[in-house]
């Protein structure tokens, strides 16, 4: 039998040749491109087809067969074993159906109005044009020790009594405790395991507490400028996001009328600033008032360049009003979605409810139990240091390139942490336009933001970050340098 099995364009993707076939074999049988009882070729016949080593085919054929996607008997052969819970139809020309729900029609207009302003926005790094997803920002990565974990999971996980173990939706026990102990000594939290729930990243985190706790026409908070991948979740939801200004010390307290807060307290997003001492318990004090949530987004603070970051606001918290959200996406590989939510403890069981409705079963467990062996053998935290010393070099040397070459330009924010650099454009907007469309012309990129009306319609001033850590030095050389002759250029021209 003639198999196409994609592995060459999963290469691009993934930084090693175990994880490419390992995701181009689980995708083809979840896509319905292999059935259940399909037989795949032999390890030899395998390894043969892609120039790989048997070992690494029978590593990734055991992770397969940990997670249920395939199943093996000696002598018989190696068949997928995974079933979709529906069959695989064949698409035909129809009328649109008009069966979706409120939420449904929500997020479908939501969407339709950013395609509409799609041309307003240049998204992802600051990069060069032949720089990849995965390129010099991995190398770093010690994907051999990486390797080495994910497979003496898998073969723990393939043993019979590990296999027969329940996992709680709420995520792998020893990964819970991990992070709660990691957290009570990077970040000063003092949570109990218990309170510790794993996600397939961050924002199945927000979204997950945002169905759980707003209602349609509710009000909920939002920093101006702030996380548009949040907004975008509340408004699904059917709720009125109130745009809160920040300045240079972080959002600015207010008596809002409001039962849910998003903030950024120890770096907003996306300009960097860090909330002070009064203002962070003044939002203790809104929400013990107003009967209402803080959701504490700690996306990347964990990479503090110079000086002490202020204990997160959750450390703060004694009524149970705040639920702290993290992420290890800017920590380990870009694809490996691991994220948590520290909660109160009163509320940890409509969690794991509202949890198990979607996610029965945790995901990514192999990467879930991989990570907890590294974070409880010290492997993490060694990483880790590894990894600050990285980026923050690459820090000061953007920062030190962009305020000696394109401050005439922009206005940027002091930081000391974070994987990017903020500024204000000090231009019309006419003029970034034009200058941020023809850096795009050379193949610089970066994201960018604006301070929202109460309407949320309209722009009145524009912020662009730049983000590093994917970048070699000479990319961030190459790029400043390119920023500045393309606008000596536009002057001329004008």
């Amino acid at each position: 039998m003639q198999f196409h099995i994609p592995y060459h364009s999963y290469l691009d993707q993934y930084p090693s040749k175990r994880l490419a076939l390992y995701h181009a074999i689980r995708d083809s049988i979840a896509a319905q491109v292999f059935v259940k009882d399909t037989r795949l070729p032999s390890s030899r016949e395998m390894a043969a087809l892609f120039g790989l080593s048997r070992g690494t085919v029978n590593e990734v054929y055991d992770m397969l067969s940990a997670e249920g996607y395939i199943s093996s008997g000696v002598g018989k052969g190696t068949f997928v074993a995974f079933q979709p819970s529906t069959k695989r139809g064949t698409d035909t020309p129809c009328q649109e159906l008009n069966v979706l729900s409120d939420w449904g029609m929500r997020l479908k207009e939501i969407e339709e109005r950013r395609d509409e302003n799609s041309g307003m926005r240049i998204k992802a790094g600051l990069r060069v044009a032949n720089f990849k997803e995965f390129g010099s920002g991995t190398q770093w990565f010690p994907d051999k020790e990486w390797n080495r974990s994910l497979y003496a999971q898998a073969r723990l996980l393939h043993s019979s009594d590990r296999m027969n173990r329940l996992v709680s939706t709420l995520g792998d026990d020893r990964l819970r405790d991990s992070i709660a102990q990691y957290i009570r000594r990077a970040r000063g939290i003092a949570a109990d395991p218990s309170q510790v729930i794993v996600f397939n990243g961050s924002k199945q985190a927000l979204a997950l507490t945002a169905q759980l706790f707003i209602n349609p026409g509710d009000r909920v908070v939002v920093e101006n400028p702030g996380y548009t991948g949040a907004i975008h979740i509340f408004q699904t939801l059917g709720a009125s996001c109130v745009h809160a200004p920040i300045d240079g010390q972080g959002i600015i307290p207010h008596d809002w009328q409001a039962k849910l807060l998003l903030v950024t307290p120890n770096r907003q997003f996306p300009t960097g600033a860090v909330l002070t001492m009064e203002r962070r318990q003044q939002l203790l004090a809104w929400a013990s008032e107003n009967n209402a949530l803080i959701l504490e987004d700690d996306y990347d603070s964990v990479f503090r360049h110079r000086g002490k970051s202020l204990e997160p606001l959750k450390v703060l918290d004694s009524e149970g009003r705040v639920i702290y959200i993290g992420s290890f996406s800017n920590t380990l590989l870009p694809h490996m979605r691991i994220g948590f939510a520290v909660v109160p403890t009163s509320l940890v069981s409509v969690f794991a409810k509202a949890k198990g409705v979607f996610e029965p079963n945790p995901s990514n467990l192999l990467e879930q139990r991989t990570l907890a062996s590294w974070m409880h053998n010290g492997q993490y935290e060694r990483h880790l240091r590894r990894m600050k010393r990285v980026y923050g070099k690459k820090f000061k040397l953007l920062q030190d390139l962009l305020t000696a070459h394109v401050s005439h330009l922009f206005h940027w924010i002091e930081a000391d942490a974070g994987l990017s650099i903020f500024g204000w454009w000090r231009g019309s907007i006419e003029q970034y336009v034009t200058f941020r469309t023809k850096c795009s012309e050379e193949g610089i990129y970066w994201s960018d933001t604006c301070i929202q009306e109460e309407t949320g319609e309209g722009m009145n001033q524009y912020g662009a970050y730049f983000y590093f850590p994917r970048m070699s030095e000479d990319d961030i050389i190459y790029g400043v340098m390119k920023m500045k002759e393309v606008w000596a250029s536009l002057v001329v021209e004008g």
